[in-house]
């Protein structure tokens, strides 16, 4: 087993997160919560540091605040080491060449943008992980063979829709699990089967890989754009072009929830039982976990297939729904198929269904939040955002986006 010096883990946590709208506004990706009290990053953190990583770096690089206090220089996955341990890394501007400078494009041009410390660090393997995906995997055998079978590259795979295919990096495999060939967001995917972002790389092979696609593609681009983009755009087809890169299946739950539906979906998915990710006592999800005293449903509160949060209290009803820290439902008030994150206050006699709410949001009383959805599974248009700090009164059609600190309550 080769851990320490060796082997250094990178958890990807810069980008902007768009397409989750006004959630990410004002927060990193991976700093959004699930399951009430955890946040996305945690999930890759976790497997990191179950598979004896004590090298373990993070980069960020949009709205690094929103997540700094929560990282705490990794003290709660135990990375806080005089040597070694935590490293957070933000690109900075004048470090080197234009293609090397300034934040990233992309994921794979990440690498590039770090590469001088990727190689200063003198780790033979590199472990890259995502941080806005929800999963939890016994990453250290898998480490292991990498190295036992001196592969360039191994990529853990799974199964999706195609729907979902099209989202993601699909990767096609012969009989022995050597990929042979990289599919980029494809409209018709070839297969099901998809990148899910955990990468183990050579980190031999990876460097120069990396400065000989910067030479080749930065003479078509402008300014500091090295032209790498995300991995399965240039960085993952050429690795796979050596033979040496190998498809390893994922096994468990494991779902990309950078889209609303994603998220409201997978939130489903675990209120039904079909998550097993905190399942695993050997290998906890380890959270950086608020101070509040314990959830309390009083005497007027009913509370049904749902997850309470500590300092949830709830006079209201609740159903189908994730309420995180310190929510509050009160009397008469109904909470349908939702997630409202930490703060929140649920007025009386107001009714949110199908919805996300972000923190410290206070709906008013009567309020109509969403409406029932038709499809069964989650669509971006059936699911109402709410962004954080708002005051929301009145109806809210379903499909709706609230920017951060919206008061409809004058």
């Amino acid at each position: 087993m080769a851990r320490r010096g060796e082997v250094l883990a990178l958890v990807q946590a810069g980008g902007q997160g768009g397409r989750m709208d006004v959630l990410t506004r004002e927060r990193a990706k991976p700093a959004l919560p699930y399951a009430g009290v955890h946040r996305l990053i945690d999930f890759a953190l976790s497997s990191l540091v179950h598979a004896d990583l004590s090298d373990v770096w993070v980069s960020l690089e949009y709205q690094v605040t929103s997540i700094d206090e929560y990282l705490s220089g990794g003290r709660p996955w135990s990375l806080d080491r005089n040597r070694g341990g935590f490293r957070r890394i933000v690109p900075q501007t004048g470090t080197g060449p234009a293609t090397e400078s300034g934040f990233a494009h992309g994921n794979g041009d990440l690498l590039l943008r770090i590469s001088a410390d990727l190689e200063a660090s003198g780790a033979s393997t590199l472990v890259v992980c995502s941080a806005d995906h929800v999963f939890n995997i016994d990453l250290g055998p898998v480490i292991d063979e990498h190295i036992a079978s001196g592969r360039v590259a191994t990529v853990l795979t799974t199964e999706v829709t195609k729907r979902d295919a099209s989202d993601n990096v699909v990767v096609v495999t012969k009989r022995d699990g050597t990929i042979s060939a990289v599919e980029h967001k494809p409209s018709q995917p070839s297969s099901t089967t998809v990148a899910t972002e955990i990468f183990i790389y050579d980190m031999a092979i990876l460097l120069p890989t990396l400065r000989e696609l910067r030479a080749e593609l930065s003479g078509e681009q402008v300014d500091d754009d090295s032209g790498l983009g995300d991995f399965g755009e240039h960085l993952l087809p050429r690795l796979v072009e050596t033979g040496q890169v190998v498809s390893v299946p994922m096994t468990g739950y494991w779902r990309d929830v950078g889209q609303p539906r994603l998220y409201l979906q997978s939130h489903r998915d675990l209120l039904a039982d079909r998550v097993d990710v905190f399942d695993h006592p050997g290998r906890p999800v380890i959270a950086h976990w608020p101070d509040r005293p314990a959830a309390r449903v009083r005497s007027a509160g009913s509370c049904s297939n749902s997850l309470l949060s500590p300092g949830c209290d709830v006079s209201g009803e609740v159903v189908d729904s994730v309420l995180g820290p310190g929510v509050v439902v009160e009397k008469g008030a109904v909470v349908r198929d939702s997630v409202l994150m930490e703060g929140c206050v649920v007025r009386a006699g107001a009714v949110v269904h199908t919805a996300v709410v972000d923190e410290r949001c206070e709906v008013l009383a009567g309020a109509r939040l969403g409406a029932r959805p038709t499809a069964r599974l989650a669509r971006d248009e059936d699911i109402v955002l709410v962004g954080r700090d708002s005051r929301v009164g009145g109806e809210v059609a379903a499909g709706a986006r609230l920017e951060p600190g919206t008061d409809t309550g004058r």
